[in-house]
This record gives structure tokens, C-alpha cells and sequence, in this order.
């Protein structure tokens, strides 16, 4: 394994590296990892000096371009999510601090622009920065509150990356394909960088629409529960992966009916993985392990995980206890920008994150993500309930398509099981009393209220506080 602290970030872009070739496909645009480093220098070239600067982080080869242009000449990129609106976009330029803004801008955007010309060239050879700097600052969804800058440095990411890639045998004989948003954690250090530390080529399908998954012809593809669903339902581009290698779902938790159906049509279970913006990948089954539906596998080889109590004390791994995760490691963020305070509380007292998660974590070290603790611990009638498996439960419906289930107040319970679901149901007490026949009858929902869709954020996830 690399020495995170020595060795390139971008290992695929060091002077030594082969540059011939088609590397970086976006839609039908492509660059040879020698017109990659060319381009990213000429950006460099622009911006040395800067401290950070936005970059409107479209699905394109200028945003790729951009963030290895900031990346080469050592200065932080903030990603900027191309459909925020002028509040969200307001806030994240004036928390970040930003004076620079990289690739076309809206009118309101009152900074210096700096359009990416993606034939642009440069010659110009920069040395390494320093591991301990800061790489990106990405923005949280800002659900319980004002978005949050989670500065992310060169080493952690690097520490991802490398614990990633052998959890998943990912080699530069792959070809990685898959249509995320490069605004976030899993397109774009996953999707983007880790292409570029691997070196394997990576095929950007702009949206990850399942024809165009199915014409890419990777070996390695990566998606979120929804493009997995949708993926399904196109039964002919499921089945065109089943010359895949790996296919990994990531940011939210897979439905069991879409493991099982993505498994019948391609022939090979997911590979599912956790994480967060703050801590990067910490949790994955392997390429060669178990690939459990529901369970999200052990620690990376550099990550140690625990459950905890609301007191405090450990939690038991029977897979059934329900704890508080927490995570310590190399991959963890340097805190959030301008908040000491917030960072401070997000750890214990000897140096653990707290995820919010909730957890359980079997014998064998396998983990089962319950949910967040704000929204998904539910707290009924003496009972502490996990949303995730009421969901799955509820998953398991013919009739159910999607799920997302909230506990609500309650004078007598404390909080009510309440359920909303998207599909053909019917009567919603049918579905209460399956739930029940599934589960403990004390975790079937009380209510069950049908709405043509649930929202979503970028990444798939459910926003709950909508509901």
C-alpha cells in the first residue's frame, strides 16, 4: 500500500505515468491523462496562490479539470453543487471565503471568474503539496441546519483511496464507470480522484441513466439505490453488466427487493458500502467476502469502528444491539470550517467522530446501519426501533415501491411508527399487520400514508425532514 504522506495524490498524473490514451471520458468528451495534467496546469498556472476557490462542479471534463488544476498548484477546491440556489450558493461562497470562481458563473455570483478552457496547455511542473493540506472543502446538505464546510485533506483522502482499493482489488486494469454528481464525496473523490490515485480509466456518463451504464463497458461501476432501482427496471441494461467486475451502491442503504433483483439479473450480489462526508468510505464488504443485503461490512483496513450507548458504554456486537457509531482513522476531516466549536462536539473525549449513526455490528465484525440517530432511532412505548428495518420490512410489500419511515410525538407511545410509502397499497392497515408479520408487532407502523414519490436529495438520500 502507498505511503499516504509521500507519494502523489494523483498518482496516475505523476511524471512517470504513461499519458497516452483516452483516460477521462465525460458524455463524448475525452483527454489523455497527458492532456489532463497539461490542462490542470494551465488552470494552476491561473490560480497559484490562492488559498481556495469555488468551482461549479457540473458534470463535466471542466469540473474534473478544475479541481486537478487546484489540486496540482496546491489550493483548495470547493465544489459548488451547479443546482444550488442563490441562498445555499450565497452561504457556501461567503462561509467558505472563497474570492475565486472556477468555470461558468451565475450572474449573482460576485467573485472573480475564471472560465475553463479545457484545450488550454501548460508545461509548468509543480511540486507535491504538502499531505496535511487541505484538498477539498465539501459542503454538507445542510438538513439540520446551514450547510456545514467539511475540510478534507490530501492524506485522508489518499488514506481512503488506498484502504478502498484493496478492500476492492480496484487496479488500474479497470475501467471505472458511473454518472454522479461531482459535487459530492462519492462522484467526485471516489468517482473522479480515485480513478486518478488507481489509474484506472474512468467513464463519466453525465446522468447515470442505465442504457448508457450498459454501453460503457466497464468493470467497475458505480451508483446510488436509485440508479440501481432503475437499473432493474431496464431488465436487457441489467443484465448488460453482468460482465462487470464490481457493482458498488453507496449513500444511502439499498432496498433489499433491488440487491436481490440486481443480483438475478447480473449474476453477481453489490458490493455495498458507508460513509460520510467527514469520515470518507470507513465501511465495505469485499471483493472476495460476503456480500450481505441489508449490511454494509467491516472497516477499511486503516479505520476502527465502536457502538456506544446513550451513556456512553459499549454496546454488544450480537447483531441485534442497537448503538451509537463511532470512528477513528486517517480518513477522518480536519473539522468544519469556522465552527471549533461544532467540530469539537462531534468527537469524544479521546478522539472518536460521532457519526449520528445508528448501528449494529454482528460477531464477525459485519455492520448493519440503522439510520441517522436524529431521525431514524424511533423511541416507541418503551422500545428503541430502527427506521431502516421497518423500511426493509415495509421493502418487502409486492405492493410497496419505496419507503421511508419517521417516528412522529406521541402522548401515550412517546413517538408513533408512522410509515409513507410510494406504490399500489391499498389499505394501509394490510400493510401495518405485514409489517407486523415480519417483525416485532411493537415496530409496525401506526400510520401508513401513500405519496406519489418521496424527496430526494442529489445523492438518492430521503429527506426526512420534509416529511
Amino acid at each position: 500500500m502507498k505511503d499516504h504522506n509521500q507519494s502523489p495524490l494523483l498518482t496516475a498524473l505523476s511524471a512517470d505515468a504513461p499519458v497516452d490514451g483516452a483516460f477521462v471520458r465525460v458524455g463524448d468528451a475525452s483527454m489523455s491523462l497527458g492532456e489532463l495534467r497539461a490542462a490542470a496546469a494551465a488552470v494552476a498556472d491561473r490560480i497559484a496562490g490562492a488559498d481556495r476557490v469555488a468551482v461549479n462542479a457540473t458534470a463535466s471534463l471542466e469540473t474534473i479539470v478544475a479541481v486537478v488544476g487546484c489540486l496540482t498548484a496546491g489550493v483548495t477546491a470547493v465544489p459548488v453543487p451547479p443546482d444550488s440556489g442563490p441562498a445555499e450558493r450565497r452561504h457556501v461562497l461567503t462561509d467558505s471565503g472563497v474570492r475565486l470562481w472556477l468555470g461558468d458563473a451565475p450572474e449573482d455570483v460576485g467573485l472573480l471568474v475564471v472560465p475553463i478552457d479545457v484545450s488550454a496547455r501548460s508545461a509548468t511542473s509543480y511540486p507535491e503539496p504538502d499531505a496535511e493540506s487541505a484538498a477539498l472543502i465539501v459542503y454538507t446538505s445542510g438538513t439540520t441546519g446551514a450547510p456545514k464546510g467539511v475540510v478534507l485533506s490530501r492524506a485522508a483522502i489518499a488514506a481512503c483511496l488506498d484502504a478502498l482499493s484493496e478492500m476492492w482489488a480496484w487496479t488500474a486494469e479497470d475501467t471505472l464507470v458511473h454518472g454522479l454528481p461531482l459535487f459530492h464525496v462519492h462522484g467526485l473523490v471516489l468517482g473522479v480522484l480515485g480513478a486518478l490515485r488507481v489509474g484506472s480509466p474512468l467513464r463519466h456518463t453525465v446522468r447515470p441513466k442505465p442504457a448508457a451504464y450498459a454501453e460503457a463497458r466497464g468493470s467497475l461501476y458505480f451508483g446510488v439505490p436509485t440508479v440501481w432501482s432503475r437499473v432493474c427496471a431496464e431488465p436487457s441494461a441489467a443484465r448488460a453488466l453482468g460482465s462487470a467486475r464490481l457493482l458498488v451502491s453507496g449513500s444511502a442503504p439499498l432496498p433489499l427487493p433491488v440487491f436481490e433483483k440486481l443480483s438475478g439479473l447480473t449474476g453477481a450480489a453489490p458490493i455495498e458500502r458507508y460513509g460520510m462526508s467527514e469520515t470518507l468510505i470507513t465501511l465495505s464488504t469485499r471483493y472476495d467476502g460476503e456480500r450481505r443485503p441489508g449490511w454494509v461490512g467491516s472497516p477499511l483496513s486503516t479505520v476502527q469502528t465502536r457502538l456506544r450507548d446513550d451513556r456512553g458504554a459499549p454496546v454488544p456486537h450480537d447483531g441485534e444491539s442497537l448503538g451509537q457509531l463511532q470512528v477513528t482513522g486517517p480518513t477522518l476531516f480536519d473539522g468544519y470550517l469556522g465552527l471549533p466549536a461544532k467540530t469539537a462536539e462531534s468527537f469524544t473525549e479521546d478522539g472518536w467522530f460521532r457519526t449520528g449513526d445508528i448501528a449494529v455490528v454482528d460477531a464477525g465484525g459485519f455492520h448493519r446501519i440503522v439510520g441517522r440517530e436524529s431521525v431514524d432511532l424511533i423511541k416507541s412505548g418503551g422500545y428503541r426501533i430502527g427506521a431502516g428495518e421497518v423500511e426493509q420490512a415495509l421493502l418487502a410489500h409486492p405492493g410497496v415501491r419505496e419507503a421511508a419511515v419517521v417516528g412522529v410525538p406521541d402522548d401515550d407511545l412517546g413517538q408513533r411508527i408512522v410509515a409513507y410509502v410510494v406504490g399500489d397499497v391499498g389499505d394501509g392497515a394490510a400493510v401495518s399487520d405485514f409489517v407486523a408479520g415480519t417483525l416485532s408487532v411493537h415496530k409496525r407502523p401506526r400510520e401508513v400514508r401513500v405519496l406519489e414519490a418521496l424527496p430526494r436529495n442529489a445523492m438518492g438520500k430521503v429527506q426526512k425532514n420534509l416529511l
